[in-house]
């Protein structure tokens, strides 16, 4: 009876012990974290997510009741990726990540939220990587993407919205569609 009472002891022990760990080691965590988006479990992957997250899982999981979730969520397979040593440094750490087939790399970043560590999946890290892995590619394209930084995407959105109605009320302009009609007839004489 005492073996049997210690035994069952071990297991809960085990158990619980499994069940904080992803929180408690940076590494355990990303894989952990992988692990869910792979089996497309978002309740599971915003557990291992900081706060700032939510966003964006909100908008894989938006993308996955459309029904278009197939092919991008064996990226996080993590049998298909390497996962390297943090580097820890206060309440931040980043892991270096390789893709076993390309050998493409990147960095994640990881935040201690109420002393758990928690992977950072929000806009701007998620955007910061991209940058990262585009600066790679060279010196012009990286320049480029400098300039990008002082882009205000949300006047440039408006900006395009107005542009699109401006051109919904020429496609109605009866003189431009003359004219279109006119351009259009002489390139075919042309040819």
């Amino acid at each position: 009876m005492k073996k049997l009472f210690f035994a069952a002891a071990f297991i809960c022990a085990a158990f619980i012990t499994s069940c904080n760990s992803a929180g408690a080691d940076p590494k355990t965590t990303l894989v952990a974290f992988f692990d869910a988006l792979s089996k497309k479990d978002i309740d599971g992957a915003r557990k291992l997510a900081t706060t700032d997250s939510k966003a964006m899982l909100d908008l894989i999981e938006m993308g996955m009741k459309m029904g278009n979730d197939n092919k991008d969520m064996e990226k996080y397979d993590k049998t298909k990726v390497e996962f390297g040593e943090p580097k820890i440094e206060g309440d931040k750490a980043i892991i270096p990540m390789k893709d076993k087939k390309s050998g493409e790399g990147t960095n994640f970043t990881l935040k201690k939220e109420n002393g758990a560590w928690k992977v950072a999946f929000d806009k701007a890290t998620m955007g910061g990587m991209a940058m990262d892995k585009m600066k790679e590619g060279g010196d012009s394209l990286s320049t480029g993407l400098d300039k990008l930084k002082d882009v205000n995407f949300d006047s440039l959105g408006d900006k395009m919205k107005d542009a699109m109605k401006g051109l919904e009320k020429l496609k109605d302009n009866k003189e431009l569609q003359d004219l279109g009609k006119k351009l259009e007839d002489a390139m075919k004489e042309k040819n």
